[in-house]
């Protein structure tokens, strides 16, 4: 395994434990010898996939009846070490990348840097393991195991009585070159951040050369719009990475790693990381367009040999395009254990602690584009349960609810006061009507441009401008017509939620603009495609499911007999049982009414 670490300081007890993406896709270092239809650049020779020197099962075919066997094994070294470790009575602790979110007892719930003790990796997919006093399954590639083991849970170092370090735990203890116990950690954590990197460049190398030059010279099979759906914006993520590599690896001191430093390379790239934002926010729809075409044994066939052809391990192409979306989680756990063995006294120390907090609002932001993009469907199913809509869809000029509730609304002198529902996105204000009988159906009315309005707070008592009497109210102020709306709420702590959420409205847009965030047409779309269907049906979407699915799909977990069979829900919430239309608009909203 080449991403595996290992030290000659004996007093430390070191494991080869893997930190590269799912586990076994660190596996890319065994010598392989293959005989294939190649052409002069190292690619596939299209010839060799073509009817007339025999289809893509009979290629397949060949090579899984060949000699040679290129199959993942399955992490075996890496488990029998941990599992040996476990039986020896160690304990192996391992850091959550993601949420893990089940509705199933037997299953371990988790939040995004969560430390979970691994209590059992007999199985390849999943490990038993403990946060606390719950135990239960979890999906081993959704975790990152800690390079120093023997490390204690709490922050280094340990104090004892009267307020001095542990002597057997502090920094002072030596091994081996003059170095600290402190010194040798971060030189763990250094070589793994090292080569964990080498390893994913050759995993993008391998994407962008084993699979998108292939699918390139197939225009009978794939269009470019197609291949852009699959494989998104990785070729720009792989050049980025490269640079980035090249970086880390002039700041790396191979005869001291400890003193190597490291995070100015972090700060640096920190801007170009963004674009793992839009790589992120496509992996759902690759996972689809895969799902798809994965139908059509022609396409399964064809990826299989691409895959065999580039002498990649033993994993589906969904598999290999998660390892983005993955590292990107990865480098804050990275820096936060690294920032741990600095001494305030190394010349890396500020830049670590810098890196840390820039790729920690690198993966905020991220994650926060990645929920807004899966609000649109939520809000284009809102839309199409309003009856009598008028005008532009919502997604027009909107992506977010900011908040929404129940105001009395004037809209001029001697006009009569009507009671609304009121939802506010960004950029609008849209006003329904309930219906008298059902009041769960609601009924377009009209709606307000909140980018020409300015918010203005009315005392109670009488208004001069409507000679009226009003209670806990607020003025929408047109800049431009001078049209003024006048809403009054129930109580005064629900007129400083709408203040509140005014502001906060704003505030997303001035945010919007900074940060370049928006819906492609086909995204917009797809959304009200996707929400007419299900208003037709009356029947909850799955379109999103095989997003939930799609790692499960490289190797089905087998779980011990004696367990039913477990079904997660991955990288989202888990799929709701429908509930009314209250329900679901209070989940897209922050606030509570």
């Amino acid at each position: 395994i080449t991403s595996a670490i290992a030290f000659d300081i004996l007093p430390l007890k070191l494991h080869p434990f893997s930190q590269s993406t799912p586990t076994g896709l660190d596996c890319v270092g065994w010598k392989r010898r293959i005989s294939s239809p190649v052409i002069a650049d190292g690619s596939l020779d299209k010839t060799a996939l073509t009817d007339d020197v025999g289809s893509e099962e009979d290629l397949y075919e060949d090579f899984r009846s060949s000699s040679h066997r290129y199959g993942h094994p399955g992490g075996g070294g890496e488990q029998l070490a941990i599992n040996e470790l476990i039986s020896d009575g160690s304990v192996v602790y391992a850091e959550a990348l993601w949420d893990h979110v089940t509705m199933d007892d037997q299953e371990l719930g988790f939040k995004a840097g969560d430390v979970i003790e691994v209590m059992d990796a007999t199985n390849k997919e999943w490990w038993w393991g403990r946060i606390l006093d719950s135990e239960g399954w979890f999906p081993a590639s959704f975790v990152r195991l800690r390079v120093n083991q023997d490390e204690p849970m709490e922050d280094y170092p340990l104090k004892v009585e009267g307020g001095k370090e542990d002597e057997s735990s502090s920094g002072t203890r030596r091994f081996g070159m003059g170095q600290t116990t402190k010194d040798q950690m971060r030189t763990n954590v250094i070589n793994e951040i090292i080569s964990t990197e080498r390893d994913y460049i050759k995993h993008l190398k391998d994407i962008c050369e084993g699979y998108i030059k292939q699918c390139r010279k197939r225009a009978d099979m794939f269009t470019e719009e197609q291949l852009k759906t699959i494989f998104g914006n990785i070729e720009d993520i792989y050049r980025c990475q490269k640079k980035f590599v090249k970086a880390l690896e002039k700041k790396f001191n191979k005869d001291h790693p400890h003193l190597s430093e490291v995070g100015s390379c972090f700060l640096e790239y920190q801007t170009e990381f963004q674009i793992y934002s839009e790589y992120c926010n496509n992996h759902p729809n690759a996972c689809m367009e895969l799902s798809r075409l994965t139908k059509v044994n022609k396409y399964v066939y064809f990826f299989e040999a691409c895959r065999l052809l580039q002498k990649m391990i033993d994993i589906s192409l969904d598999g290999f395009l998660l390892t983005p979306v993955q590292k990107i989680c990865k480098y804050p756990l990275q820096l936060a254990e690294l920032l741990k063995y600095t001494n305030p006294q190394h010349r890396d120390f500020k830049d670590v602690e810098a890196a840390l907090n820039a790729m920690k609002n690198v993966a905020r932001l991220i994650n926060e584009r990645k929920r807004r993009l899966e609000n649109i469907d939520k809000i284009a199913q809102w839309q199409s349960s309003i009856e009598d809509w008028e005008g532009e869809d919502v997604l027009v000029r909107s992506s977010e609810l900011i908040y929404s509730g129940e105001l009395a609304k004037i809209s001029h002198p001697q006009a009569k006061s009507q009671q609304r529902m009121f939802f506010l996105f960004d950029h609008q204000l849209v006003c329904c009507k309930k219906d008298l009988l059902r009041r769960d159906i609601l009924y377009y009315k009209s709606r307000i441009n909140m980018d020409d309005m300015e918010i203005l707070d009315v005392e109670d008592g009488k208004d001069k401008d409507f000679n009226i009497s009003v209670k806990n109210a607020f003025k929408l102020h047109c800049r431009d017509t001078e049209e003024v709306h006048i809403f009054c709420a129930k109580k005064p702590e629900q007129k400083q939620r709408w203040l509140k959420a005014f502001e906060n409205e704003r505030r997303q847009v001035q945010l919007d603009q900074e940060t370049g965030f928006s819906i492609t047409e086909v995204q917009k779309k797809q959304a009200m495609l996707n929400a007419s269907k299900q208003h037709h049906t009356g029947k909850p979407k799955a379109v999103t499911r095989p997003y939930y699915d799609f790692l499960m799909r490289q190797k089905h977990p087998t779980l011990p007999t004696t367990l039913p069979q477990q079904q997660v829900f991955m990288l989202a919430e888990p799929k709701r049982k429908p509930s009314n239309f209250w329900q679901n608009i209070s989940r897209l909203t922050p606030f509570r009414k």
